[in-house]
C-alpha cells in the first residue's frame, strides 16, 4: 500500500543495548507511543521485517493480521491470551480476564470448540498463563498452567512464617499444574513445598545452625522482606517449557524467575507419586534470576540520602512478564527472554526493557553449559549515555546478553503485561501491553544500530474500534501478548490466507523507510492522474504543515482555510498556476488561529475538494 498520510508520530528514537563479549552499541530509529495518532500499521520496512502474520487478542476477540493489518482470520469468542497451536487451533482462557479464569478452551480454525477444561478444585485458581506441551514420558500432549493454591494462616505459621507479617487468613502460593487431554491432573509443583526460613528454629525447614537463607538459593524464603504472606503472594504471570531439557521456567512479578525440573520429578502413570516427588528437594529451583537480595546474595534497591537519587542494587527485573526460552533454530536459542516492565526497580525515571539472559554464563561471559548462580557470574556497571534522560548508572548481570529499550525513557513503558518473541531473522517482536503497541525491532550488533521495522497500534479499545487514539489511561487498548507466524508455520501451511479488511475498515496508511529520510518526497499514488490534493503532513501539526496538490493543466487555483463554524479564516492560494505538483507550506501563526480542527479547500477548474487538518499550538 503506497498511502502515507496522517502519521505524525514518526521520528522518535528507540535504542537497544547489545552486549557481546566486550561491546555495547546504542541507537535505533522507530516510532512511539504518543498523545494523538492513528491506529493499525504505522510503519513497515518490508526488506528488514520478518514478514508473516501477527496474532493477538483484544477485548474478547482474536485477530490474525498480515503485515499491512488486513485480517486473514478472526475468532470472535476468545481473546484473552490466545496461542496458535501447530494444528491451527487457538488455545485461550475461557473468560476475558487474564488475571483469573476458570479454565481453558480450544477452538479450531473456524471457531468450533474442540477441547475444554475447567478447574473444579475449590482451592485452586488458574490465572495469567499456560502452555501446551508434548510430554515425552506420556507420549501425549498436556497443558501446564499457573494456579494460585490456598493455604491457611495456620499452615503458613507451621512452616515458619512470622505470624505478625501474615496479612490474610487465607494465603495463596502459586502452583504449576499439568493436565492431560482427558482432564486428569498428571503432575503438580507448588512453591509452598520449597520454602525455607530463619525465623523459627523449631520447624523442619529452618536454615540450621550456622546457616543463612543465602545458603539455600534453591528454596524461597517464606518471610521475604517487604512481601508479607497474603493472597496471590508472588503473582506469577508466565511459564514456559523447554522440551529438550524437560524443564519449566516460571516468572514472578515481584522480580524473579525460576527454573524447575519437570522430567526428573515426573513418574509416568503415577500422578500422586509425581506430585510427591516434585514436593521434595528434587523440585527445588535449578536456577533463579532477577533479585539476589531475596535470598541474601545481593543488594536491594535503595534511595539516596538526599532523596533525589536511587540505585537498583543488584535487582535486574521488576513487574516482568512473558519469560520463555528462545526456541531451537532461532538466533539466541537456549537463552531466556523476558519483558522487563521496569516496575519496582526504583529507577529515578522508569521505563521498560527486553532482556535476553544466558543462564550458563560465568563472570567471563563464557558459556559453561551448566546453570551459574547470577551473583557468581557477577555484574558490570551500565553507564547511561545521556544525562537528560535522568537515569542513574546501575548494575547489570553479566548473564544479560541483550537489552532493548527506548532512548527517550517514556516512549516504551508498559506498566503491566507485555511480550517479546525472537524471530527467525534475529528480529524481536514486542508487545507493549498497556499502550496496545506492537512493534518489531532488529537485533543489531556492535556495528549496526537496531531499528524498528514494523509498528502497529491496536484499534480495539474499551470504547470500540478507533481509527485514532488519544491520550488515555493505560490498558485502554490493551494487548496482553502478540505472536508472529510465517506462512510456512505448521498452523498456516497450506491454508488460504486471504486478506479481508483491516480491523477499522480503513485502507492501510503507513510509512516506509524512504519516508524517514530528511527532505523525502511524499508522492501521490500512480492512480491519481487528475486534479488532486493530499492530506496535509504532518497532521496534527505545529508549527507548520505541507499541503500537496496536483494540477493536470495550468489553472486558476484557490486554496482556503475554514474553521469548524464554516467561516473562512485564511486564503493560502488565489491565482493562476502552471500544471504539475505543488507543495504549499502553511504556517498559521500569521493568521492568529487557535488550536483546533480546520478544513482546507481547493478550487481549481471544475475540481473542488475539502480536507480536514488539526492544528496543535
Amino acid at each position: 500500500m503506497k498511502c502515507k498520510n496522517n502519521l505524525w508520530l514518526i521520528g522518535l528514537i528507540f535504542c537497544a543495548t547489545v552486549i557481546n563479549a566486550q561491546s555495547i552499541s546504542y541507537s535505533a530509529q522507530g516510532v512511539t507511543e504518543g498523545f494523538v495518532g492513528p491506529t493499525e500499521v504505522r510503519y513497515w520496512d518490508a526488506s528488514k521485517a520478518n514478514n508473516g502474520y501477527t496474532l493477538f487478542g483484544a477485548m474478547g476477540k482474536t485477530y490474525l493480521i498480515d503485515m499491512e493489518g488486513y485480517i486473514v482470520n478472526q475468532w470472535n469468542t476468545v481473546g484473552t491470551n490466545p496461542r496458535l497451536l501447530d494444528s491451527g487451533n487457538i488455545l485461550d482462557a475461557s473468560t476475558k480476564n487474564p488475571s483469573g479464569f476458570s479454565g481453558f478452551i480450544e477452538l479450531d480454525w473456524n471457531g468450533n470448540t474442540v477441547w475444554q477444561y475447567s478447574e473444579t478444585r475449590s482451592n485452586y485458581f488458574p490465572h495469567h498463563d499456560w502452555t501446551r506441551i508434548y510430554n515425552k514420558k506420556l507420549n501425549a500432549y498436556t497443558t501446564l498452567y499457573i494456579a494460585n493454591k490456598n493455604l491457611t494462616k495456620a499452615q503458613a505459621v507451621a512452616a515458619g512464617a512470622n505470624p505478625t507479617t501474615v496479612q490474610d487468613t487465607v494465603v495463596q502460593m502459586d502452583a504449576v499444574v499439568e493436565v492431560d487431554m482427558s482432564g486428569n491432573i498428571v503432575w503438580e509443583w507448588w512453591f509452598f513445598d520449597h520454602v525455607i526460613q530463619d525465623y523459627d528454629a523449631t520447624k523442619s525447614n529452618y536454615v540450621g545452625s550456622g546457616k543463612k537463607i543465602s545458603d539455600y538459593p534453591g528454596k524461597i524464603n517464606i518471610n521475604l522482606t517487604g512481601v508479607p504472606l497474603r493472597k496471590d503472594w508472588l503473582h506469577c504471570n508466565s511459564i514456559d517449557y523447554n522440551e529438550s531439557l524437560d524443564q519449566i521456567v516460571i516468572n514472578s512479578v515481584a522480580g524473579e524467575f525460576y527454573i524447575i525440573d519437570h522430567g526428573n520429578t515426573f513418574i509416568s502413570g503415577n500422578p500422586s507419586g509425581s506430585i510427591a516427588l516434585a514436593a521434595t528437594s528434587a523440585g527445588d529451583f535449578l536456577y533463579r534470576f532477577g533479585d539476589p537480595a531475596r535470598y541474601g546474595q545481593g543488594n536491594p534497591p535503595s534511595v539516596g540520602t538526599n532523596w533525589t537519587t536511587s540505585t537498583t542494587g543488584n535487582k535486574q527485573i521488576g513487574g516482568a512478564h512473558d519469560v520463555h526460552w528462545i526456541k531451537s533454530g532461532l538466533p539466541g536459542a537456549g537463552n531466556i527472554q523476558i519483558f522487563n516492565n521496569g516496575e519496582y526497580l526504583f529507577e529515578r525515571t522508569s521505563q521498560s526493557y527486553i532482556f535476553e539472559v544466558n543462564p550458563y554464563y560465568n563472570s567471563q561471559k563464557v558459556n559453561t553449559g551448566a546453570y551459574v548462580n547470577p551473583p557468581t557470574a557477577g555484574y558490570y556497571t551500565w553507564t547511561y549515555p545521556n544525562n537528560d534522560a535522568m537515569k542513574q548508572n546501575k548494575f547489570i548481570s553479566n548473564q544479560v546478553v541483550w537489552i532493548y529499550n527506548s532512548k527517550n525513557d517514556q516512549n516504551f513503558f508498559s506498566t503491566i503485561g507485555g511480550s517479546e518473541q525472537r524471530l527467525a531473522n534475529g528480529n524481536t517482536l514486542i508487545c507493549s501491553d498497556s499502550q496496545g503497541h506492537l512493534f518489531e525491532v532488529t537485533y543489531g550488533d556492535a556495528n549496526t544500530s537496531p531499528q524498528v521495522v514494523w509498528d502497529y497500534i491496536s484499534p480495539v479499545t474499551q470504547d470500540g474500534i478507533k481509527s485514532v487514539i488519544t491520550d488515555q489511561y493505560p490498558m485502554y487498548n490493551s494487548v496482553f501478548r502478540c505472536y508472529r507466524y510465517t506462512s510456512s508455520h505448521p498452523a498456516l501451511a497450506g491454508r488460504t490466507l486471504s486478506k479481508t479488511r483491516t480491523i477499522t475498515g480503513k485502507n492501510p496508511q503507513y510509512y516506509k523507510p524512504e519516508d524517514l529520510l530528511a527532505g523525502a518526497e511524499y508522492e501521490f499514488s500512480s492512480t491519481q492522474a487528475d486534479y488532486s490534493i493530499s492530506q496535509n503532513y504532518p497532521n496534527p501539526f505545529n508549527p507548520s504543515t505541507i499541503i500537496k496538490y496536483q494540477l493536470p493543466v495550468s489553472s486558476n487555483v484557490r486554496i482556503s482555510v475554514i474553521d469548524i463554524l464554516g467561516k473562512e479564516v485564511a486564503v493560502l492560494v488565489n491565482g493562476f498556476q502552471s500544471a504539475g505538483v505543488h507543495n504549499l507550506n502553511f504556517n498559521p501563526t500569521g493568521f492568529f488561529l487557535s488550536s483546533g480542527i480546520y478544513l482546507y479547500r481547493i478550487e481549481a477548474g471544475t475540481f473542488s475538494k475539502t480536507m480536514k487538518m488539526i492544528y496543535l499550538k
